[in-house]
């Protein structure tokens, strides 16, 4: 009795046996461009564009850039999906669709934030000079040049009613993220809903909370320190879910092996949870520095206006950046003008320094977590 073997089809003597599904011809590649890719994408924006000059500009009566490049979008939208289904089939073409779409709303975007850079460049380097750090516009007459004076009490009344806006915020935002990631308890969803809800007030509502409950009954004059109090209500929820959201990131067996050795909650926060974290807690600072920086609203109402600089923050109005620009946009002096695009300049580049700053901290691995656990570690025996 002999014993025959089937022979193994031609496709299957080839294909080697790797333990997992057999691989696809047809499958998505998820990176790079090939030569068809990018010629379809050129073909469905020339083709979507031809078509839109002729219905719009030449068989209709419409006209205008804005309803012109609306139309060409929709248009290229179809016609890419259209083209890429004829070639990858109908999962692939939905896939190129919607990342053609995400990649056109972030290109305008980045168009947008562009234009407006450039716009206000182009609009407040005219009286950018060494003297607006400098000088205030104290005495300054309303013939002078735009060169005249400067920002100096706008960026000092800046930098102090923010200072203390973080100094008084950052604690408090880390110790209800804190909170609301260790401790938890009854009050946690309660705290939680109000913190979301905090997030969600305008700014112009926590200056009228201000005045109305501090300035108008007397406790405070318009100072600094009121627009400080003003801007912890609007920092103090980004603060707190920023930290939150970082403390969850925490690594749980860092908390474990802490309570394992006899720590308790609070040391375990203190050397093992904060230092972890410091990276990220350092880039919500910084956010909710970045979100209340250029609030004008808590300005106008609760700080008053002072062109000379006022170096104390809880006597006297103080002036800052958002308040300068509100009242040198709306003058009729063309030297005003010109200075509040300037300060405008000013606020733009210190709010880029910030995101940027908190990008690159957000990047970094995060240090000192090796010398605390190990500081810890030393110590025997529970606190």
């Amino acid at each position: 009795m002999t014993v025959q073997h089937a022979s193994p089809a031609p496709d299957t003597a080839k294909r080697p046996h790797s333990g997992g599904p057999p691989p696809r011809s047809d499958r998505l590649r998820l990176r790079g461009w090939s030569r068809a890719d990018v010629a379809e994408l050129a073909g469905a924006l020339l083709g979507s564009f031809a078509l839109t000059w002729l219905v719009y500009e030449e068989l209709t009566t419409l006209s205008g850039g804005l309803g012109f490049v609306v139309c060409w979008f929709f248009a290229f939208l179809v016609t890419y999906w259209a083209m890429a289904r004829n070639r990858l089939g109908a999962g692939a073409a939905g896939d190129r669709l919607a990342a053609a779409t995400v990649a056109s709303v972030g290109l305008l975007l980045v168009v947008g934030l562009v234009a407006m850079l450039v716009y206000v460049v182009a609009k407040g380097y005219h009286a950018l000079r060494p003297q607006f750090f400098t000088k205030d516009q104290y005495g300054v007459s309303p013939l002078a040049k735009p060169t005249a004076g400067g920002g100096l009490a706008a960026i000092v009344g800046s930098v102090e009613q923010v200072g203390l806006a973080t100094v008084i915020s950052l604690p408090l935002g880390i110790a209800t993220a804190v909170f609301l990631t260790e401790v938890r308890g009854r009050i946690g969803r309660p705290v939680r809903l109000l913190t979301d809800a905090m997030s969600g007030i305008p700014s112009v509502l926590a200056g009228l909370f201000i005045f109305a409950l501090l300035i108008l009954s007397h406790v405070l004059p318009q100072s600094g320190f009121a627009v400080s109090l003003a801007l912890t209500i609007s920092m103090l929820p980004t603060i707190t879910r920023t930290s939150e959201v970082v403390l969850r990131v925490v690594p749980g067996d860092l908390r474990e092996a802490s309570y394992a050795l006899g720590g308790s909650e609070w040391r375990t926060v203190r050397r093992i949870l904060l230092p972890t974290a410091r990276n990220g807690l350092i880039t919500a600072a910084i956010l909710g520095v970045a979100r209340v920086v250029g609030e004008a609203a808590p300005g106008i109402i609760d700080a008053g206006s002072s062109p000379k600089v006022n170096w104390n923050p809880f006597k006297g109005p103080q002036e800052n950046l958002p308040l300068m620009i509100y009242e040198d946009i709306k003058s009729s002096v063309p030297a005003d003008n010109i200075r509040a695009w300037t300060a405008a300049l000013v606020l733009v580049f210190l709010v880029l320094v910030l995101f940027v700053a908190a990008r690159a901290i957000a990047r970094r691995r995060p240090g000192g977590t090796r010398r605390p656990v190990f500081r810890f570690l030393d110590r025997k025996g529970p606190s």
